[in-house]
């Protein structure tokens, strides 16, 4: 069994401050975007911090580093829908680089996680 305090991981902790910040993006979205991107958007920005914490609860190693993809492929997820938003006008240029930079540094964190990781 493996165990990995996941609160005080960096990749948690900034992955959690992002989700924040898209929460608060997409309530500005128009009402008819509520089940279409702003969905789409809430639920790739949670499930980075929900994977890395479900895969340090899970029992092996190789189970870790499968969620921890899972929070790669949402923090990639994430960036072509912070594009859409941009492109539908939802949200501005310096919006759109400060989450697609952070998304982008988060991805490299959790890649350099993943490959410290002894399987």
């Amino acid at each position: 069994m493996i165990e990995h305090n996941y609160k005080k991981l960096q990749i948690w902790l900034r992955s959690m401050d992002l989700a924040e910040v898209i929460y608060k993006i997409v309530a500005k979205f128009p009402t008819e975007e509520k089940y279409g991107l702003s969905s789409q958007l809430r639920r790739c920005a949670v499930s980075v911090p929900s994977n890395i914490s479900e895969g340090c609860g899970r029992g092996s190693i190789g189970q870790l580093k499968s969620f921890l993809e899972y929070s790669m492929g949402s923090c990639n997820e994430m960036q072509t829908q912070v594009e859409l938003a941009f492109r539908f006008s939802y949200i501005s240029l310096e919006e759109r680089d400060n989450i697609t930079d952070e998304a982008a540094q988060l991805y490299k964190m959790i890649l350099s996680f993943y490959n410290k990781i002894n399987t």
